[in-house]
């Protein structure tokens, strides 16, 4: 089993499921069909409004020839689904972030419980991995033990850490996780935050403080801001998706345990309506087991019809 097969196949068995109850014994698409679709597609947390976008594009589709084998319209269904994926940030499959920043800095932003730390370890250590000098800020300073955990990750991945006492500042930490990188000539720089949705306001305040202490020290500072979310939670990793889109520009999501759950269309509604690519999906609990997220082979792996019975 491949990759993407392992992180999508809960959703998959799921949704074939029920399109295969849908369909058998059919020779046209009429509205039972559809209804079917559509069931499907709520079921794996795609979300109502990009399911309706999809169910209203194949109703289009099919409107001229109402025939159409299980193959055809699972076919349309991929090419569907693969255009929602697609939003104005090409996504190298190598390397999603822009390495030519020295050093690139990555604020990391998310709720707590949805695998933050354990991402950012895991990134330390894909970086490091390559040959590459890399610094985590650890500027969670709200919540207990998440220096210490932090600091169990950075030793796991042989990197540094910059951080001060519980409670601290978190702009003093970003301020001075970023001039210590300049200093050591590092070539990446992982920012944690705290992971509360408290307030809008004050989150907002919070985040903007942190990228202005950093664009002190680096004027265009953080290149990239990075969403984790768990896959596992469906619709609520959609609405913590958009409230931290209120609060600050994210420019890409990595999504966790997409392995464990059949709520995987999530990952769809979610890029449809908020046009934000995903760069990373967490497939396990190793540290190697983040993975570059590469649109087209999600969504072959999703349709894939070695195991459907039809």
């Amino acid at each position: 089993m491949g990759l993407f097969d392992r992180g999508v196949q809960k959703t998959k068995e799921g949704f074939f499921q029920r399109l295969s109850r849908a369909v058998v014994g059919k020779s046209r698409v009429d509205d039972d069909v559809l209804d079917a679709i559509e069931e499907a597609l709520v079921a794996s947390d795609m979300g109502v409004d990009t399911t309706l976008k999809v169910v209203d594009s194949l109703e289009e589709r099919v409107g001229k020839d109402k025939y159409m084998s299980f193959d055809e319209l699972v076919d349309m269904l991929r090419d569907e689904i693969g255009k929602m994926l697609e939003v104005d940030a090409e996504v190298s499959v190598d390397e999603p972030f822009d390495l030519q920043k020295k050093p690139l800095v990555v604020m990391v932003v998310g709720v707590n419980g949805v695998g933050k730390t354990t991402t950012i370890g895991k990134l330390a250590s894909r970086y490091r991995s390559r040959g590459l000098k890399v610094v985590i800020g650890a500027a969670d300073t709200f919540r207990a033990a998440a220096v210490d955990q932090l600091q169990i990750w950075a030793d796991r991945a042989g990197v540094d850490i910059v951080k001060q006492g519980m409670g601290s500042d978190p702009a003093s930490v970003a301020f001075d996780t970023v001039k210590s990188a300049v200093a050591k000539n590092a070539d990446v720089v992982l920012i944690d935050t705290a992971g509360r949705l408290h307030n809008r306001i004050d989150l907002m305040n919070e985040l903007t403080k942190i990228r202005n202490v950093m664009r002190k020290v680096i004027p265009d500072a953080p290149h990239e801001v990075l969403l984790v979310l768990d896959a596992s939670t469906g619709q609520n990793a959609y609405q913590q998706a958009k409230e931290f889109s209120r609060a600050t520009d994210i420019t890409s999501l990595a999504i966790t345990k997409l392995d464990g759950t059949a709520k995987g269309g999530v990952v769809i509604g979610i890029v449809d309506q908020l046009k934000v690519p995903v760069k990373f999906i967490g497939i396990g609990e190793g540290i190697d087991d983040l993975k570059v997220f590469d649109k087209k082979e999600f969504v072959a792996s999703l349709f894939s019809r070695e195991d459907i019975e039809k």
